[in-house]
């Protein structure tokens, strides 16, 4: 053993390199898991009682003189490398770093805020993992709404008030509700889950901006006139808007919210299946049960809220035709929105 040491000792002292790479290498080679320093000092256990103390300093020796080497080498590469500095062509152009660009989500849901902020609106938000209460038993969820069967919710746990994946930003609004003073006005962006099949147009996770604005005498036609200020920031000044019956357990009455085709201007296309009209949002008067069940006298006060996918607003403005392009990181499809703001 003792003429193992003596020979890599002879070797350290001769060691030279010219790149980093060559030191890096030289350092596995000596002192890595598998280097041959590290093998003597595993061989070193079987060594006789009688024979460790002197061949313990000798190989204590050997890895002093291999790390102080290494860092020599180091050092003069460093030195180097700054003495032929002067002579690197500083005019010459870098190494081109290519820059990523805003997800098409991102920029939506940055532009959908921007707007209602411009509106006196303040972003709220809440967690994703919620209990029961705050996504349905606020929102006057009956206990048999069809929403909170297993095939649209994700359930963590059970019980009276159970665990789950929140299903829409709704539950933000209702936690606004219990902390924050009247009159309120806000926005929920969010992610949100439900239990459904990914395809072209649908997806188990989405994410939706929801608005709450709750205040005395707040009436459906500030309602109507919030949606149609939206739909023309968003989509052109000209755009007009219709609003169809509908019902939601939360709001009543409930409207669906559509908007003329900014494609075809209204005439009809394959975008807008010929009708001249794109589907927005759902949107309508707060239910006095939801008021009530967070602390607001319905007899003195009223509201609205709407909700939007904002998947969906991003594939009416690009006309975007699948909804897993979102979520595939395609560079191909990512570049589009280089020049986007």
């Amino acid at each position: 053993m003792r003429d193992k040491i003596e020979k890599l000792l002879s070797e350290v002292e001769q060691l030279a390199a010219k790149r980093e790479q060559e030191v890096e290498e030289i350092r596995i080679r000596l002192l890595g898991k598998k280097g041959s320093i590290t093998q003597l000092f595993d061989e070193f256990r079987n060594v006789l009682p009688e024979q460790k103390r002197e061949l313990g300093q000798v190989l204590n020796s050997l890895k002093i003189a291999a790390v102080n080497k290494i860092e020599q080498l180091k050092e003069m590469l460093d030195e180097s490398m700054e003495s032929e500095g002067s002579a690197f062509d500083l005019t010459k152009p870098g190494d081109s770093q290519e820059l990523g660009s805003r997800h098409p989500i991102s920029v939506t849901r940055r532009e959908i805020l921007s707007i209602f902020s411009k509106y006196g609106y303040e972003v709220a938000e809440g967690p994703e993992i919620e209990d029961d209460w705050h996504v349905f038993g606020a929102l006057n969820f009956p206990p048999e709404h069809p929403a909170r069967d297993m095939q649209d919710t994700f359930f963590i746990t059970e019980g009276d008030n159970p665990i789950l994946l929140r299903t829409h930003t709704s539950s933000a609004q209702v936690r606004a509700m219990e902390r924050i003073s009247l009159p309120i006005r806000i926005v929920c962006p969010g992610r949100v889950f439900r239990n459904e099949a990914i395809s072209a147009r649908a997806h188990c996770i989405f994410h939706q901006v929801e608005g709450l604005y709750i205040d005395k005498q707040v009436t459906f036609a500030d309602l109507k006139q919030a949606v149609l200020l939206f739909a023309r920031e968003m989509f052109g000044e000209n755009a007009q808007i219709r609003l169809r019956p509908s019902y939601f357990p939360f709001t009543e009455p409930s409207a669906e919210v559509d908007v003329s085709c900014n494609i075809c201007g209204g005439k009809g296309c394959n975008i807008c299946k010929g009708t001249g009209w794109l589907e927005i949002m759902g949107c309508g008067m707060v239910d006095p049960n939801v008021l009530e069940a967070n602390g607001i006298d319905s007899t003195q006060y009223s509201g609205f809220a709407f909700g939007m996918g904002i998947e969906r607003i991003a594939m009416l403005k690009w006309q975007v035709k699948d909804l897993r392009l979102y979520f595939e990181n395609d560079i191909r499809f990512l570049k589009q929105f280089e020049t986007v703001v």
